[in-house]
């Protein structure tokens, strides 16, 4: 399936007066002829406070997507502080495959004056500018943009009544998106009246009325089009899930067999334990939240000594107070799953923000030598099933496992195919069958452990401890017997590597660059290349699933390329950024091609003037020449 970004040609302005805003109550009649124009691909941009809901109403508009067969992707930011402050919450659907959250916006909704001054720059030429116009004055001498103004607040209390203050504005928001995009307005309705089904009744109707307020609105008098997606039949055939990164990696958790845990607090871990918290007591399970992150390991080390796999899980911070638990699992070669969810560091740094950080930390954030795998999902939907790789690994291997996600992924919602939930369920009972011998830590062998109870007939019952050991757990501080063991915990790595297959090459099969990225940027880089090959540029793109240990085969897939971003040598070079946000496809390229931005690049440059001069009637004719990544 062709990336929508190819094709998108979207809200270019259609009026072309001195002053294309709309700041007045509109006529009671709504415009009859308007008729819906198909497109394939939009960004749509939420910017108000983190109290006003708009990750509410973002997450509906995600949801429906994924329920009416259409790709979607998230992104939000919100701020650290309990007090709240500024947030945004973007949306991109697509009637074909989405890879990223979009680099610039179709259509931003302006609920406050910081959120349209702080915005504005990131909505495209040609976009629209939703804003309340109870709270926003724009510049409307800027002739780049569409204007639509809004009473957002004060419709929004004459709706609801005067006690409703401007509560509920998000849904009315969603309304009028609702409107402008010919969404469906039922699957809406069903979707808010499942959200706020567990409060009270009157919650609901308020939520209802405020969306039927918004929707009644006649918005067509003052945005001469209307929009709606094309519906593309999906090849899988199967019917669509809608989640976010962390609801994913949990329910990977359980279909992977994992039926204990335990975990302390921290954003944005917290989101993964409530979902375990409330889903593991439905299969026998339990979900412990600890008095602190050390506890917390333990706690989960003992459930799979007990023979039940079992994970725990934190970001950055707690994962360095668990550090000295880890250590005993891989000596004690204890299988266990720990979820590192990724911010923005270090010590309590950008709680809120992504960062992918914390690579080192997962390797070797260890005293000794203490191997552990280390595994990273690409998208929401590999949150779930490297969940149930992470649990595979872990038995065959008895060794801790770090999945590395990061807030990106955590709170980033996409549709996906349902999984196939009866060929996937993993059985997670442990096996108590009698042994006639048993020996746990065999030099030549894999270790195996048995879980307490088990009968061993021959009398001679194993140990388990953090000291060095010999085959049978005795404590030994043998130098011989040290070297062995340590050799032995560390092939099981060199084992793993053997099966793990090499990630295929998007793109080129061999060049100029070779893009080498692992978890949340999967989708940017993919973009990057996409866009870059079709500028004449010989790019590969390669994403890592396995960051430790690293599939065979690698160094044959870098030598094909005349620049690529791993292995030390003078030719190789790396890009990376410390700002908190997620890439942006512009970024990458800007990165690869240094010097000069990517357009610039390849845009003769009165092209590019003439875009700077002349504005958004321009951008339809360079978009159909030059593709431009997103939206």
């Amino acid at each position: 399936m062709e990336l929508a970004l190819q094709s998108v040609k979207f809200l270019t302005p259609v009026s072309k007066g001195p002053n294309t805003a709309a700041q007045t109550a509109a006529p009671n009649s709504e415009r009859a002829d308007l008729r819906p124009e198909s497109i394939q691909d939009a960004v749509i941009r939420l910017a108000g406070n983190s109290q006003d809901g708009i990750q509410t109403a973002g997450a509906f508009l995600a949801r429906l997507a994924g329920r009416s067969e259409h790709d979607v992707m998230t992104y939000m930011t919100i701020p650290a502080t309990i007090s709240g402050g500024p947030s945004i919450f973007q949306v991109r659907i697509g009637s074909g495959e989405v890879l990223s959250a979009g680099d610039e916006a179709d259509f931003l909704v302006a609920f406050y004056q910081h959120s349209y001054q702080d915005h504005i720059g990131f909505l495209r030429e040609g976009g629209v500018l939703l804003y309340d116009s109870d709270n926003v004055e724009p510049n409307l001498d800027d002739k780049r943009f569409f204007y639509v103004g809004v009473p957002i607040t004060g419709l929004t209390v004459e709706a609801l009544g005067g006690t409703a203050k401007d509560k509920g504005k998000n849904i009315f928001v969603l309304g009028l998106i609702s409107k402008i995009f010919n969404l469906d307005v039922e699957k809406l309705k069903r979707i808010i009246t499942e959200k706020f089904g567990g409060k009270d009744e009157s919650v609901v109707n308020t939520a209802l009325m405020a969306f039927q307020a918004g929707y009644a609105y006649p918005v067509g008098n003052v945005l001469a089009k209307h929009y709606r997606f094309e519906h593309i039949p999906r090849a899988s055939g199967r019917a669509q899930i809608t989640m976010d990164g962390n609801q994913a990696l949990a329910y990977g958790l359980i279909a992977g067999g994992v039926r204990f845990g335990a975990g302390y607090p921290i954003t944005p871990w917290s989101s993964v334990m409530e979902t375990l918290r409330r889903e593991l007591p439905k299969y026998g399970g339990i979900f412990v939240q600890a008095e602190d992150e050390l506890a917390s390991v333990s706690i989960a080390l003992g459930c799979s000594y007990g023979g039940y796999l079992a994970v725990t899980g934190s970001a950055g911070p707690g994962i360095s107070l668990k550090a000295e638990a880890i250590g005993w699992a891989s000596m004690a070669e204890i299988p266990i799953i720990i979820c590192n969810i990724q911010r923005g560091g270090p010590s309590t740094g950008l709680p809120t923000n992504v960062e992918q950080s914390d690579l080192h930390q997962a390797i070797f954030g260890s005293h000794g030598d203490s191997p552990r795998v280390v595994l990273a999902p690409a998208s929401v939907e590999d949150c779930f099933y490297l969940a149930i790789e992470a649990a595979r690994i872990a038995r065959k291997y008895s060794t801790p496992v770090f999945i590395l996600s990061d807030t990106s992924l955590a709170t980033r919602i996409e549709a996906f195919d349902e999984p196939d939930l009866p060929k996937l369920m993993q059985n997670s009972k442990p096996d108590l069958t009698p042994r006639q011998t048993h020996k746990p830590y065999p030099i030549d062998q894999v270790t195996q452990h048995v879980p307490p109870g088990t009968r061993i007939l021959d009398g001679k019952y194993p140990l388990l401890a953090g000291l060095e050991h010999d085959e049978m757990g005795h404590p030994t501080g043998s130098p011989k017997l040290h070297m062995a063991m340590t050799a032995k915990r560390r092939n099981k790595l060199r084992k793993l590597a053997e099966e793990i297959p090499v990630p295929e090459i998007y793109g080129d099969q061999e060049g100029d660059t070779l893009l080498v990225g692992w978890g949340s940027t999967y989708g940017p880089i993919h973009d990057a290349a996409k866009m870059a090959r079709e500028n004449g540029e010989k790019v590969g793109a390669l994403h890592l699933r396995h960051l430790h240990p690293l599939p065979n085969g690698l160094e044959k897939i870098f030598g094909k390329f005349k620049r690529r971003a791993r292995y030390c040598e003078p030719k190789i070079t790396s890009f990376t950024k410390t700002d908190g946000l997620t890439f942006r496809v512009k970024e990458i390229l800007d990165g690869v091609f240094k010097g000069k931005s990517f357009l610039a690049r390849h845009i003769p440059r009165e092209g590019a003037e003439v875009l700077h001069e002349a504005g958004a009637e321009n951008v339809k004719h360079l978009k159909e020449v030059v593709p431009q990544g997103v939206g």
